[in-house]
């Protein structure tokens, strides 16, 4: 009798650390078209751990695009914030950071209390902040996922699965590109340290390997999103559950192997829709949240007073003004989004030509929420040619508002070479052209060769 109590103590005993190893689960798709190559328990619902955080920062970039915050934005660190258990980069309650050291914690050294001070940052609270990724995630197709913080240490109903989180990495590299350089950092400046990225292994050992986030939790395994580029190949392989962090090194390897082994080696790329903008709703009263500041809510510019005669002219004034003032919301907007990403001075090279115009020329990321545009060609700088009959294109682009802002952005890195060129945005059925005229041969040729040592596309346009 006594023996078989022994065992039975034994079995209890040993049963809760059999129950503590996670299940397995995996999906692998090409990145181009979204198609499925390899799935095993892709729709069991399990614990995301940290691949939670890129909800996190795809909300963190939205609230950024939509004027929410920017990335210069003050964060004022909270109890809750600097409270949260490691990883963390080491926040003190009260202290105050640039928001874009939080994003850059939260996407390299997976920071816990990081993502915990960009919610609150964003909606005033985590738990009206998890409601909102829960929602953004709804609009993607993320249909079994629910978030219950920012973070994702384990929590009750705090669940995701591996096609769902395939897909949310799949509209991080597609819906916010300008970002996605973040990823595939092997460390980075974080406001207070530099700190290292999680994934680093993987990206230092598997070729064509830029992402995207790592995940661990006693409850959860040993969790990635990983993401990989080759030639005009790119594949995304997710793995729940694994038992240690080289172990699941190793199997990412190689369904990424298989990835690349089974996607044709040319596929359109049929980038996902954007969902539908979340926002902040639900908040509760006296909630405060982070608020932009810069650009001008309204003209400061004196108005004669209103008379039969002027009440057309005042109309028009303020219209005038409310678009300027949009045209400099953009363009603070767009220098911010600039600055977060590392630019590398150019290199001039005597041996570098520019290429030629590319018979597919790849479009930038859709918003399918916008209307299609009337057909007309905008000017987004004067200045005079001189006869100069050559120029430079940098891209082409779904909408107006992406061209232009590339054509900003762009001038901005390369002024000297593009100074006294003509910015200009040139519609056609397949899109909107980025262009710069006004040029010489010789300045044209120059420009697109320290233009691609920044890893900017570019080719030259010769004489109509």
């Amino acid at each position: 009798m006594g023996f078989f109590l022994i065992m039975l103590l034994c079995v209890l005993a040993f049963a809760p650390l059999r129950s503590m190893a996670a299940p397995y689960a995996a999906m692998v798709i090409d990145a181009r078209t979204g198609e499925v190559l390899h799935s095993r328990n892709a729709d069991t619902r399990l614990h995301p751990a940290s691949l939670t955080k890129m909800m996190t920062l795809y909300i963190a970039f939205e609230a950024v695009r939509n004027g929410e915050i920017t990335l210069d934005t003050p964060v004022r660190i909270t109890k809750k914030a600097a409270a949260e258990p490691p990883s963390k980069l080491g926040l003190r309650a009260g202290q105050t950071i640039a928001f874009r050291y939080l994003i850059r914690a939260a996407a390299v050294k997976s920071a816990n209390d990081a993502a915990t001070a960009i919610g609150i940052a964003i909606s005033g609270s985590e738990a009206a902040f998890a409601r909102r990724m829960t929602r953004t995630a709804k609009a993607m197709g993320m249909s079994r996922t629910t978030f219950k913080n920012a973070h994702g240490l384990t929590e009750a109903g705090h669940l995701s699965t591996a096609r769902d989180m395939t897909t949310l990495g799949r509209h991080l590299l597609y819906d916010y590109p300008q970002y996605y350089n973040l990823f595939s950092r092997q460390s980075t400046y974080a406001g207070i340290k530099t700190v290292p990225n999680t994934n680093r292994r993987l990206l230092a050992a598997y070729k064509g390997a830029d992402g995207i986030k790592t995940g661990y939790t006693r409850a959860a395994g040993f969790n990635l999103v990983a993401s990989a580029k080759r030639k005009n190949e790119r594949i995304i392989a997710t793995v729940f559950g694994g038992k240690s962090g080289a172990s699941r090194n190793a199997k990412v390897a190689e369904l990424l192997d298989l990835g690349f082994r089974r996607a044709p080696s040319r596929a359109p790329i049929r980038k996902p829709a954007r969902p539908a903008y979340a926002g902040n709703t639900g908040l509760g009263a006296g909630t405060q949240v982070a608020s932009v500041s810069g650009a001008p809510k309204s003209s400061l510019r004196p108005v004669r007073r209103p008379s039969a005669s002027t009440q057309v002219a005042s109309a028009v004034a303020v219209t005038a003004d409310e678009n300027r003032d949009r045209i400099t919301s953009a363009i603070a907007a767009a220098i911010a989004e600039a600055d977060i990403a590392p630019t590398a001075p150019p290199v001039e090279t005597s041996d570098t030509r520019p290429a030629l115009r590319p018979e597919n020329l790849v479009l930038a990321s859709t918003d399918s929420t916008k209307q299609p545009e009337p057909e007309q060609e905008v000017v987004t700088r004067l200045s005079s040619s001189g006869g100069h009959l050559w120029g430079v294109n940098v891209g082409r682009y779904t909408t107006r508002y992406e061209a232009e802002k590339v054509l900003l952005k762009t001038a901005l890195s390369e002024m000297t070479t593009l100074e006294g060129t003509l910015r200009k945005v040139n519609q056609s059925s397949r899109g909107f052209d980025a262009t710069f005229q006004g040029m010489t041969r010789e300045q044209a040729d120059l420009a697109c060769r320290r233009l691609q040592a920044r890893n900017v596309t570019c080719f030259m346009i010769g004489p109509s």
